[in-house]
């Protein structure tokens, strides 16, 4: 069975035809040619496919695209703005927090609405203090992260970056 459904990806505006069984990952990256977010173990449990949607991260291959008629859906790619990147991406970039790259577009994407999550005072299972903001130190990190895996093993540099921007917004 097909729909019809729409999907505003990094800013624009597409209509497609799906199969209803159809992935969010597999519509944006074979329907639509956006290759930010990576196919990795395609169950959820590596992050590489991790997408904003409504600005929540969400792993888009377990997502079904029928489910997101009408969603804003935000790659790593759309996270720059004006061709200019997104602080993360120059954090990561600045601190070699990647390797073979694969997982990067997923990693950044959880790095931002790990940003916003926290600057929303949304507590995580590390959070000592959830009456206030959590301050973003590294296990807060690291927990927030635990969703995106890295095989090459660059989480060191990763958190680092995170920790770069996190500072420079107070968090």
């Amino acid at each position: 069975m097909e729909s019809d459904i729409t999907l505003i990806v990094d800013g624009t505006n597409h209509r497609l035809t799906v199969d209803t069984r159809t992935s969010l990952l597999d519509a944006v990256r074979e329907q639509l040619g956006v290759i930010a977010p990576k196919k990795g173990c395609d169950h959820g449990q590596c992050g590489a496919c991790t997408v904003l949607v409504e600005g929540r991260r969400v792993p888009s291959c377990l997502m079904l695209a029928v489910a997101n008629d009408g969603a804003n859906v935000t790659t790593s790619a759309g996270l720059a703005s004006g061709g200019e990147l997104h602080p993360l991406h120059t954090a990561f970039l600045e601190h070699d927090a990647f390797q073979c790259g694969y997982c990067t577009p997923g990693q950044i994407c959880s790095a931002a609405a790990l940003l916003d999550e926290a600057a929303a005072g949304t507590p995580s299972v590390v959070t000592s203090d959830v009456a206030g903001i959590p301050a973003l130190d590294g296990a807060e990190i690291r927990e927030r992260m635990s969703g995106n895996l890295c095989r090459c093993g660059a989480y060191v540099k990763i958190v680092a970056a995170i920790e770069d921007v996190a500072r420079a917004r107070g968090l």
